[in-house]
């Protein structure tokens, strides 16, 4: 099973684990969340983030963060070209992402990858209201 870490501007990381938890308590005993500080910068960021990871004996991560480009993702792609575990990163996380990706935990990193991509595809939905019926 990988670890799975949600690296995203404070305070999404601990929102979205917290929505975790109350959907699905058992899944996320080992779910590891860092929020990144607006006064943090990349190599700080991947510090801590490498020190919550070796806190958990895993050989292989899912890194869920919120934006690509910005500071949580640049410093999540660090990590995944600099660490001795492998390391495999999915920006725009969102609920459903999160969710797949808890309920196919088992499953190896790359098929992981994949699912949690999926699922964050798959969660976006332009929905709407019916419109009311005219008299």
């Amino acid at each position: 099973m990988s670890g799975l870490l949600l690296l995203c501007h404070a305070p999404m990381a601990t929102a979205l684990k917290s929505v975790a938890q109350h959907t699905y308590p058992e899944c996320t005993l080992d779910l590891m969340a860092l929020d990144v500080l607006p006064q943090q910068d990349v190599h700080e960021v991947a510090a801590a983030a490498a020190a919550l990871m070796a806190s958990v004996p895993q050989d292989e991560w899912l890194v869920l963060c919120d934006v690509f480009g910005a500071t949580p993702c640049n410093a999540a792609l660090q990590l995944a070209t600099q660490t001795h575990p492998r390391v495999r990163v999915l920006s725009g996380v969102n609920v459903p992402m999160l969710w797949r990706t808890l309920c196919y935990r088992g499953l190896s990193l790359d098929e992981l990858w994949t699912r949690a991509s999926e699922g964050g595809h798959r969660g976006i939905d332009a929905a709407q209201a019916a419109s009311p019926s005219l008299p």
